[in-house]
């Protein structure tokens, strides 16, 4: 009898190692997901990306005041019946 107590033990002392420590066990598990919510946060701000620069895209290509807007403030180009006026503090 004694041995069967034993041996129950040593089996329930190896199936929660297993549980624990094995492998597809619960700490791995637990690591998966944190990389998982890693990489779904990661997805989502490269679709907000995406979507900005797909909007972007679609002003670009609609008229030309997205095109003049972009050349004014990036490039400081002005039109040709405009005056420039620098202002210095």
């Amino acid at each position: 009898m004694k041995s069967l107590i034993v041996i129950i033990i040593l089996l329930i002392i190896h199936l929660q190692y297993r549980l624990w420590y094995g492998d597809g066990g619960i700490r791995e598990i637990h690591a998966y997901q944190q990389r998982l919510d890693e990489l779904k946060e990661q997805v989502e701000e490269k679709k907000a990306r995406n979507e900005a620069l797909y909007a972007e895209v679609l002003d670009l290509r609609k008229g030309q005041a997205a095109i003049e807007e972009r050349a004014r403030y990036e490039l400081g180009m002005i039109r040709e019946d405009e005056t420039f006026f620098q202002v210095l503090e």
